[in-house]
């Protein structure tokens, strides 16, 4: 059976060798490779096999999370980058999500979460822990960078399909909710991505959320 390649990236040596050991008892998955910082991380990209996920710790010694996907991202635009985090690291959110992270998951979150967002992402999607939004959604209700942006660009549609979005839906999902055509949803996702300037589904939640687009 072919696998799907991971590196994992984190400081924490007992939390790094727990998580890979789960990885490595589910069928689909195995660590390739692990690094305790980012510079570790950027030297194994040039050595290694490209993964089909990277898990990612934010705070790290020598080379932190951030400035490593920067620096991977720029060398690969399309590297799937899933972001470790923890409580009280919201300021980071938003850093990593500029830069095309394609998910961010807690680091208390259990073995199937994690296949979960590896799944998703391997498939092209984006993963963002309902966890770690309800807890962007409480921060930022009441925080000075929220409803920045004038919000009149959207319409009434694609106000309902972000906030669908926003809660995980998928655009079939969201087409059998609204009881409209996959490809009408792909296009008004599409407009949307387009008028908020997001790359992908993971910015535009923060989008969202920061500029009270959606009430989740």
């Amino acid at each position: 059976m072919e696998y799907k390649k991971i590196i994992l990236v984190d400081d924490h040596t007992l939390f790094r060798n727990g998580l890979k050991l789960l990885i490595n008892n589910t069928p689909n998955f195995r660590v390739i490779a692990e690094a305790s910082n980012g510079k570790e991380f950027i030297d194994l990209l040039s050595k290694e096999e490209k993964p089909d996920v990277v898990l990612l710790d934010i705070a790290m010694p020598e080379m932190d999370g951030i400035e490593a996907a920067a620096i991977a991202l720029e060398k690969y635009p399309d590297l799937p980058i899933i972001t470790l985090s923890m409580y009280g690291e919201e300021d980071y959110y938003f850093k990593m999500v500029s830069l095309g992270v394609k998910g961010f998951l807690l680091k208390n979150s259990d073995i199937h979460e994690v296949c979960s967002a590896l799944e998703s992402v391997v498939e092209g999607g984006t993963y963002f822990s309902q966890e770690l939004l309800f807890n962007l959604v409480s921060n930022l209700r009441s925080s000075s960078l929220a409803g920045t942006e004038d919000n009149s660009m959207l319409s009434e549609r694609e106000l309902e399909i972000l906030l669908l979005i926003c809660k995980g839906f998928s655009n079939q999902e969201i087409a059998d909710e609204l009881f409209i055509s996959k490809r009408t949803v792909d296009k008004h996702r599409a407009n949307i991505l387009s008028k908020t300037n997001c790359k992908n589904t993971a910015n535009l939640v923060v989008y969202a959320i920061k500029n009270r687009l959606v009430e989740i």
